[in-house]
């Protein structure tokens, strides 16, 4: 049996949603919207800490980066001789350690086969050739170096060289000579080699960039060894040359 006191419906009417239904919709959307802000918070939030640790990590390896190229390119200054080299080249008659040229300039590079000539004998410094420069090793020559101009920009780079006259008067003993070379061997950028224009009364002559030390021929073998030695530990890979960092041996 129908119940004729329930209301119909209007045909085309439209059901009127009751207020908390709507109340809670609205709630639903607001706390959606909430998580999503707070969700874009975070990730931000994230990507902030991420870029902070990844800055920090650049400049901690930027740092130890130039650290580590400024320890490897910075080369020692030069050392005091030793006392023993000082008295062993005074008891075999030895000049004091001088700068023949002064505040050299470096540099100084011509293209090979330009005629060059050294008013100094050997020469520590001047002209020399681009594309040449002798090298480390070997570290003892039986002939004279055929190019000076090499021997000048082996000085440049930090080098040494150990110079002794080999024939006619004034020459050094063999002993010398094996000192000398033992010297070379056991140095870093240090070349023992004869030399045929050394000046009268110049037997051994010990040169580096703008330093020279001359002896005559009657040193002795352990003299020399000591001198030589000395020599070499002031100046061999040192930034009393210009160009130290070029060296291929230290």
């Amino acid at each position: 049996m129908t119940n004729r006191n329930k209301k119909r419906r209007r045909p085309g009417s439209v059901a009127t949603e009751r207020p908390e239904t709507v109340d809670s919709r609205a709630g639903r959307r607001e706390r959606k919207e909430e998580a999503r802000k707070a969700r874009e918070a975070a990730r931000k939030r994230a990507q902030r800490s991420a870029f902070i640790r990844r800055a920090a990590v650049f400049s901690f390896v930027g740092v130890v980066g130039i650290g580590v190229f400024y320890w490897l390119t910075k080369a020692a200054s030069p050392r005091d001789v030793p006392q023993a080299a000082v008295a062993a080249a005074e008891a075999a008659g030895c000049t004091a350690i001088e700068r023949p040229a002064g505040d050299a300039p470096a540099g100084q590079h011509v293209a090979d086969g330009t005629p060059i000539t050294y008013a100094q004998k050997p020469a520590t410094s001047g002209q020399h050739y681009g594309a040449q420069v002798l090298p480390s090793s070997p570290d003892s020559y039986d002939q004279p170096i055929d190019s000076e101009a090499a021997a000048v920009h082996f000085l440049e780079h930090s080098g040494v060289m150990l110079y002794y006259r080999a024939d006619g008067d004034g020459a050094v003993s063999p002993d010398v000579v094996d000192a000398l070379r033992g010297v070379a061997a056991n140095r870093q950028m240090t070349v023992a080699a004869p030399y045929d224009g050394l000046p009268e009364g110049t037997s051994v002559a010990m040169a580096a960039w703008n330093q020279l030390q001359t002896c005559p021929g009657t040193i002795t073998a352990d003299q020399a060894g000591s001198v030589a030695g000395g020599f070499a530990e002031a100046f061999a890979c040192t930034s009393n040359a210009p160009e130290p960092n070029a060296a291929d041996d230290c």
